[in-house]
């Protein structure tokens, strides 16, 4: 069964402090505070006359009506934000109807929207239907959460106003950062940037492809994220880092990110997009060595040839873990569609890999296939290889008699000679 949670930003964390005030003041704060949370308008209403709208209400730890805050000596929130931490729907709405500003900001610069995504009720996604008690709970938590949200955006919340913090995250960017994939879609219909950056030049897209998060992926580029835009640091594009992650070792271990990357390249990145360094997503899933990522990749026409600025191909990325170059298969593979062959850099240093003492023949096979210029029918065929790729191959197949095709697409034969 799933569980709820609500999650703060523990890196935005700072201390509160509150201004000392009398018994009154104290009692004051404490029946507004119950009255939100009990949604009791009526009472709100008549509370406000007394205390400012936008002002913070300083609630003691010892107060009975405080006991969900976590054991703090006190708190110090705006009435709208407790409303909307909470999903409480129609305070939320009589706050908004008196006056409440919804762009107040805490002193951890935190507007009320971005309070509710720090705080969104998580539950699972799992659920076909509402079941016991608990999960019904549960899911009207959320619904509540997301007329909040609805409510918000109505009454002016500003859907592209940053964290004022060294971050500078937009609400999307808070939303992919904390799970909150029912807000995306709310938040671009009512006029959240979807490609807005952040103080790392990171797109949303960018944070849900490093993290290999398909849903949110998808709701993105429906709302129109730009799949080719890079990382002005970096210059990494969505699709170098969704391969990145997947070819991690949990990456391998969990099986996934083919079909997050498989999403990219349906919707327009460019494979042979090449970072600052002049590496493309193929010289990171050669170096990582998943099979299924690397032959994707190939499908979507990657270029076995280009060099980085160092001048490392993705078959010299391959070779240099020894755990790759024991697929002698996948290795003859990428050799069927490189050309000319370059194993060293410029340095003419020679991947790690193929120098361990174990394949001592490998490499030697290796370096004669480097030196030996290829015949004019090998260059034809790795030429039809790469314009066609693996993507037309079977269309290709349709076009050419059976032995040529055959001779074309002989990796195998490349295979036994790398035994």
């Amino acid at each position: 069964m799933g569980n709820i949670t609500q999650r703060g930003a523990r890196s935005l964390a700072v201390s509160s402090t509150v201004p000392a005030g009398g018994a009154a003041s104290a009692a004051l704060h404490a029946k507004l505070y119950e009255a939100i949370m009990r949604e009791d308008c009526p009472a709100i209403e008549v509370l406000l006359r007394t205390h400012p709208i936008n002002q913070p209400m300083n609630i003691l730890a010892n107060s009975s009506s405080y006991r969900l805050l976590l054991n703090q000596q006190t708190k110090s929130i705006i009435p709208i934000h407790l409303a909307a931490e909470y999903g409480k729907v129609q305070s939320l709405l009589c706050l908004l109807e008196h006056g409440a500003d919804p762009e107040v900001r805490d002193p951890r610069g935190l507007t009320t929207l971005h309070l509710m995504l720090l705080h969104w009720p998580i539950i699972s996604t799992t659920w076909t239907k509402p079941g016991n008690r608990i999960q019904r709970i549960l899911t009207d938590i959320q619904n509540n959460a997301v007329t909040c949200l609805r409510i918000l955006c109505e009454h002016g919340a500003q859907v592209n106003a940053r964290v004022d913090n060294s971050i500078k995250h937009s609400p999307l960017h808070l939303a992919i950062t904390y799970g909150t994939y029912p807000v995306l879609s709310i938040l671009t219909q009512n006029g959240a940037q979807v490609n807005a950056i952040n103080e790392s030049s990171m797109t949303p897209l960018h944070m849900a492809a490093d993290t290999l998060n398909k849903e949110m992926m998808e709701t993105l580029i429906a709302c129109g994220a730009n799949v080719n835009c890079a990382i002005s640091s970096t210059g990494n594009t969505a699709l170098k880092l969704a391969v990145c992650t997947a070819s991690s070792k949990a990456g391998r271990l969990l099986a996934a990110g083919v079909s997050c990357i498989r999403l990219l390249l349906i919707h327009g990145a460019k494979a042979n997009a090449q970072d600052h360094e002049g590496q493309t997503a193929l010289h990171e899933a050669c170096f990582g060595g998943r099979e299924a990522i690397v032959n994707l990749l190939l499908e979507f026409e990657a270029n076995v040839n280009i060099l980085t600025r160092n001048g490392e191909s993705p078959i010299h990325m391959y070779l240099q873990r020894s755990s790759n170059v024991r697929d002698r298969a996948l290795l003859a593979r990428l050799l069927c569609q490189a050309y000319p062959l370059q194993l060293t850099n410029n340095q003419g240093i020679l991947p790690a890999g193929i120098m361990l003492p174990e394949f001592h023949l490998l490499r030697e096979t290796l370096i004669k296939l480097s030196q030996n210029p290829l015949s004019l029918e090998d260059i034809c065929k790795r030429n039809i290889r790469n314009i066609y790729g693996e993507k037309y191959k079977q269309h290709l197949k349709q076009l050419l008699p059976v032995k040529m095709w055959n001779s074309v697409y002989s990796y195998y034969d490349l295979a036994c000679l790398l035994k």
